[in-house]
C-alpha cells in the first residue's frame, strides 16, 4: 500500500492510524502547493481533486477521503481494536465522531487557512470552530479517549486537525479535557512516529 500525504496535513490522521496497525505501507509525499511528487509527478493524474489524504493499493485501487482510510485500515488489523466492528452501535458512534470531526472541526478550520477569506468571516468561523471544541471538551470529561477506554481511528483525527489551533491562533487553555486528552494521544509511539516522519516533531 501507498499512503499519499503532505506534512501536517489531515493525511496524518491515517499516517497514525497505518503505524497503530502495523500494516506494511509505503509513505509518498505530495505537495499540496505544487502537487507535484518528489519526482516530478504530477499528483492530479493520480488524485484528480489533488487534495491528501489518498491509499493506494497494491493492485493500483486507490480510496479517497481520511475518514474511509482510516475505517479500512482499522478493519484489516482487528485485533488492534482501532475501530469497533462493522454492524455494531459503536461502530455507528465511531462514524458519528468521524463525521462531527471532518464537517464541524476540520472543514470548521478551513477559511481560517484561506488567504482570501475576508476577516469578518474568519472572525464568525473561529467563533463557531471554538463553541465545537468547547462541546468536544464536555464529552471528553472522565474519558481516556473519545470513544471510551480505547484508543480509535476518531482520535487520530482529531488530534490531527486540533495541531492547527497554535498556527490559527486558536487557545485550547479553556479546554482541559481537551488538553489532557492531546497529551495522552500525542504520547503514543505510533502518534511520535508519524509526527516525525512527516518532520513535524525533532
Amino acid at each position: 500500500m501507498k499512503l499519499y500525504y503532505s506534512p501536517g496535513a489531515c493525511s496524518l490522521s491515517p499516517h497514525i492510524a497505518l503505524l497503530e496497525s502495523g500494516l506494511a505501507f509505503e509513505p509518498v509525499l505530495a505537495s499540496t502547493k505544487s502537487h507535484k511528487l518528489q519526482d516530478g509527478t504530477d499528483y492530479y493524474g493520480i488524485n484528480p481533486l489533488g487534495y491528501v489524504p489518498l491509499l493506494e493499493f497494491d493492485d493500483g485501487t486507490r480510496l479517497r477521503e481520511g475518514p474511509a482510510i482510516v475505517q479500512y485500515i482499522a478493519d484489516q488489523a482487528p485485533d488492534k481494536k482501532l475501530a469497533p466492528a462493522n454492524g455494531t452501535l459503536e461502530r455507528y458512534r465511531l462514524q458519528e465522531w468521524l463525521t462531527f470531526i471532518g464537517t464541524e472541526v476540520h472543514k470548521g478550520f478551513s477559511p481560517l487557512f484561506n488567504p482570501a477569506t475576508p476577516e469578518e468571516y474568519k472572525t464568525i468561523a473561529r467563533d463557531r470552530l471554538v463553541s465545537r471544541l468547547k462541546w468536544v471538551d464536555s464529552r471528553l470529561e472522565g474519558m481516556q479517549f473519545l470513544m471510551g477506554d480505547q484508543f480509535t481511528v476518531a482520535d487520530g483525527y482529531l488530534f490531527t486537525v486540533t495541531n492547527w489551533a497554535k498556527p490559527m491562533n486558536i487557545d485550547l487553555s479553556p479546554y482541559p479535557n481537551l488538553l489532557a486528552w492531546r497529551e495522552r494521544v500525542a504520547a503514543r509511539p505510533a502518534v511520535q512516529a508519524a509526527m516525525k516522519a512527516e518532520g513535524l516533531l525533532k
